[in-house]
């Protein structure tokens, strides 16, 4: 097996990658294993790099660095054959990995070349894929804002988020949404925000979708009906993190495969942090999984099966 590490040199603000790649270096000249180290360039780098490796033995890439990191090896991966994915959470959000243990104990490189590859579900979102979370809404032109908070120093991911989402609450907190969740009948509401998950968290720890699977083949579908003040929502953002928001009055929580959504303002989109700005679009289950690696050291297989 080849392993190549893909790392974002600004991950971490800078210090975490560039402490791990001697650690790499040393850890694999150890086990004597083929392996190299990718720095990215850029936006879209990783991407480009991963679709282009060629991939006749099995390969596995290590997504070092955040959220930003996890979604292009993920998209360069998605639908190469012989590929896995694993994740060395270096960045300052690192919402996926959350549901398959502590950032600090992924840090070891041991538990992910014995990890167990597994086969996880992604969302489709027009020509991209997502293995965590996408939305349109408040939460997505919060996401979008968020970029601009987490340059500021001492900010975290989860602190930007909590600015960005306050500087969104003075602004624009409704869209009106058509909705249309697989084969059933569209309908039209004022919308704070909708969601479709495959993992649990976004926005540096907000509990989004706390019932989310990543590997059951459907998607969960939250949706948040603007039915309150803007000072009762805002009072209710600390539940809202804690995931304890599925029996609001106002909340709509389905499974299923797909979502249309249809604005007739233009609203903002995340998709695993990628934001664009559109009236129409469909989040869907892709057509095709990706093997991703779960660390040995995770309890997500005793915790699945204890429901």
């Amino acid at each position: 097996m080849k392993h190549v590490f893909i790392i974002n040199p600004a991950a971490g603000k800078n210090k975490a990658a560039c402490d791990m790649i001697p650690k790499i270096k040393k850890f694999c000249g150890e086990k004597q294993l083929d392996y190299m180290v990718h720095e990215t360039k850029g936006p879209g780098d990783a991407i480009g790099f991963i679709k282009d490796y060629p991939t006749d033995e099995l390969t596995r890439f290590y997504a070092c660095g955040g959220d930003g990191t996890v979604f292009e090896v993920v998209n360069g991966a998605y639908g190469k054959k012989n590929v896995q994915v694993a994740v060395i959470p270096l960045g300052s959000g690192n919402d996926f990995i959350r549901l398959f243990g502590k950032k600090e104990d992924m840090l070891d490189l041991e538990v992910h070349l014995n990890g167990t590859p597994i086969q996880l579900d992604l969302i489709k979102c027009g020509d991209i894929y997502a293995i965590n979370q996408c939305s349109m809404g408040l939460d997505a032109e919060v996401n979008a804002k968020q970029a601009y908070f987490k340059k500021m120093p001492l900010m975290t991911g989860e602190s930007a988020y909590v600015a960005s989402l306050l500087y969104c609450f003075l602004k624009k907190i409704s869209n009106t949404f058509t909705i249309q969740i697989d084969d059933n009948e569209p309908y039209t509401q004022h919308t704070v925000f909708c969601v479709a998950a495959n993992g649990r968290w976004y926005g540096g720890g907000f509990m989004a979708a706390p019932l989310a699977m990543p590997d059951d083949g459907l998607l969960d579908f939250i949706i948040v009906k603007k039915n309150m003040s803007r000072a009762k929502l805002l009072s209710l953002m600390g539940k809202y993190k804690a995931g304890q928001h599925l029996d609001w009055d106002c909340t709509t929580f389905v499974r299923g495969k797909k979502i249309k959504l249809h604005c007739d303002e233009i609203a903002a989109v995340n998709c695993d942090g990628e934001k664009q700005y559109v009236n129409d679009i469909v989040f869907e289950l892709a057509d095709e999984k990706i093997t991703f690696v779960v660390p040995s050291n995770s309890n997500y297989f005793e915790e699945k099966t204890a429901g």
